[in-house]
């Protein structure tokens, strides 16, 4: 049995948008009713992400996402429907009733996560065994205690074909399971698999809400990948996940510290800095980003000091940036990475360097001094480019100046130059975004066509006219008796899609329960929502709203005639009308 649909209207009614999303998102910037702020599900610079509390949706102008709580639960946090009501009636107070049996992927989901946590007691008890020497050798001499092999879960994937498989078949879990939950690979032979994680050290990956969601495991011998993490499944998105971020959300620093390896995490919560996450990998995601917002304000990046980190750092700078997090850069000298430092160094040294990182700003305009020949005109001139391109991105007017007269001391030219060529950037930029932000506006409510193809319309011009009435329903309920008057039927739709929501407005009115916005799309897909989210915000030809929709369903009839062959009785009517016009 599905969640009661009283149950979940209730619960939507008890959930303000605005209190919700402003949990997640900084809705600064106030528009015809709407606040706006930087969208949590795509990189941007102009707020196009906007929150309407009087329909209580949420919308964004550049990604096309919408909807209404659930379905912005369901987005953030990367869940299922079940997973999203659940989340919304513990912040309410209130208890999901019992369904009896859950639909099938709520059930794999569950199992998928008791097996994780099943491989994870697994990995570590396989830590204390003589097949896992070369493991135990390895903590040694990096110098991890037992207390943080605990604390972190840490375990072994000995050298073997399926010693995991095995284990796991013993409590009960077929190679299915291993294989959907990323553990085992299929073999050559059918029905044969074998363990994904051999010869590894291995590192639980744990979400916010202490599931073990999927593993990482560091190689032990030569070969590569250095870090082999589980694949995407049904539990494991790599790129909406961070390591340690379990741990480390708990912080009263305010801060997180952003470093590369699970190792360089391991060893910094060992040094006393509980602060400290991973991205599971060098390339850090927007999501990954949005995550660390929801927790902190500012966030400082130790990755490595080779190139390839300082190529990750730059690239991670901007994406930080965008949540509005402050953002800085440790340079280490000459350490490799954080856990060479705090060796070579100490921990108080490491707590210096922190006090002392470089803002983001001052990293950049390094990278980009070094990166050129400034004893020639031509290395100057090229320099300055690139540095009043990095100036014309910030937001304050004081930073531009001051970094300003740094840059036009270093390229030898005056700072009223740097400031003008700046200040004509910057007018470009803000134009050019003026005018994606008002086509990005003006897209939703000029184009019929849903960009999801499984919703896309056979017929334009009916649909439009379908939108319509599902517009004005929502509207103005009473309309439905216009509908019954008129004899119209949700048959007449040419959308699969707009008939559904027809059929959900028909029932809700019969009932006579609300037929808000936020209601209607409670239980829809997240596609459906986002479409539904752009209908919904689309101007209404007429102020007459009953003539309107009587309009609508007569464009709905008019398209249906014309791909219907008229009959001789038809014909025959059609024929007496040219007659009548012709006397």
């Amino acid at each position: 049995m599905p969640i009661p649909d009283s149950f979940l209207d209730e619960l939507v009614s008890r959930t303000d948008i605005l209190d919700l999303v402003g949990g997640y998102v900084r809705l600064t910037k106030h528009s015809g009713g709407s606040m706006f702020g930087l969208c949590p599900f795509h990189g941007e610079k102009t707020p196009s992400f906007a929150v309407n509390p009087d329909k209580q949706i949420f919308h964004c102008f550049g990604c096309g996402k919408g909807g209404g709580v659930i379905n912005f639960i369901r987005e953030i946090e990367n869940v299922q429907f079940r997973d999203a009501v659940e989340i919304l009636a513990r912040r309410a107070g209130m208890t999901v009733p019992e369904t009896g049996a859950d639909n099938e992927l709520a059930d794999k989901r569950r199992r998928m996560l008791e097996l994780n946590r099943e491989a994870a007691r697994h990995f570590h008890e396989m830590l204390s065994t003589p097949q896992a020497k070369t493991a135990r050798e390895y903590l040694t001499k990096r110098g991890i205690s037992k207390s943080m092999v605990t604390r972190f879960g840490i375990g072994a994937a000995p050298e073997s074909w399926n010693l995991l498989l095995e284990a796991m078949a013993k409590k009960g879990y077929s190679r299915s399971e291993l294989i959907q939950s990323g553990l085992a690979k299929p073999g050559s032979k059918d029905g044969s698999a074998y363990d994904v994680f051999r010869d590894r050290l291995i590192f639980p990956v744990i979400d916010t809400r202490g599931g073990v969601i999927g593993f990482s495991g560091r190689i032990l011998g030569d070969g590569e990948p250095k870090y082999l993490n589980s694949p995407e499944t049904l539990v494991f998105n790599k790129r909406r996940n961070l390591f340690a971020l379990n741990i480390a959300k708990k912080t009263k620093s305010g801060m997180l510290i952003l470093v590369e390896g699970n190792i360089d995490v391991v060893a910094l919560h060992q040094a006393g800095f509980d602060n400290a996450v991973a991205s599971l990998g060098t390339s850090l995601t927007a999501e990954q980003a949005q995550l660390m917002s929801r927790h902190v304000s500012r966030v400082t990046i130790a990755y490595d000091s080779d190139q390839g980190g300082r190529t990750a750092v730059m690239r991670a700078i901007p994406i930080l940036e965008k949540t509005g997090m402050n953002v800085k850069v440790i340079d280490m000298g000459d350490a490799k990475d954080p856990d060479e430092y705090l060796k070579k160094h100490s921990a108080d040294a490491f707590r210096i360097l922190l006090e002392r990182s470089d803002n983001h700003i001052d990293y950049r305009l390094t990278a980009i001094m070094q990166g050129h020949d400034l004893s020639s005109d031509d290395g100057r001139l090229s320099y300055l480019k690139n540095a009043t391109d990095l100036l014309s991105d910030l937001k304050s007017a004081p930073e531009r100046e001051v970094y300003g007269a740094r840059v036009a001391a270093i390229a030898k030219v005056s700072p009223e130059a740097v400031k003008n060529e700046v200040a004509k950037k910057l007018t470009m930029k803000k134009s050019r975004q003026r005018k994606e932000f008002e086509q990005q506006v003006v897209r939703p409510a000029a184009a019929i066509q849903p960009e999801d193809r499984a919703l896309r319309y056979s017929n334009e011009y009916s649909a439009a006219a379908e939108e319509g009435v599902i517009r004005s329903l929502v509207r103005d309920p009473g309309l439905m008796k216009t509908a019954q008057a008129m004899d119209f039927t949700v048959d007449e739709f040419t959308s699969e899609f707009l008939a559904g929501i027809y059929e959900t407005l028909s029932r809700r009115i019969s009932e006579n329960r609300d037929t808000n916005a936020a209601l209607l799309m409670s239980q829809l897909e997240r596609h459906e929502a986002s479409q539904l989210t752009i209908i919904l915000q689309k101007p209404e030809a007429g102020s007459n709203s009953e003539q309107t929709y009587r309009e609508y369903i007569g464009k709905i009839r008019t398209e249906k005639l014309k791909t219907t062959a008229p009959d001789e009785t038809t014909l025959l009517e059609i024929a007496k009308i040219k007659s009548k016009k012709e006397r």
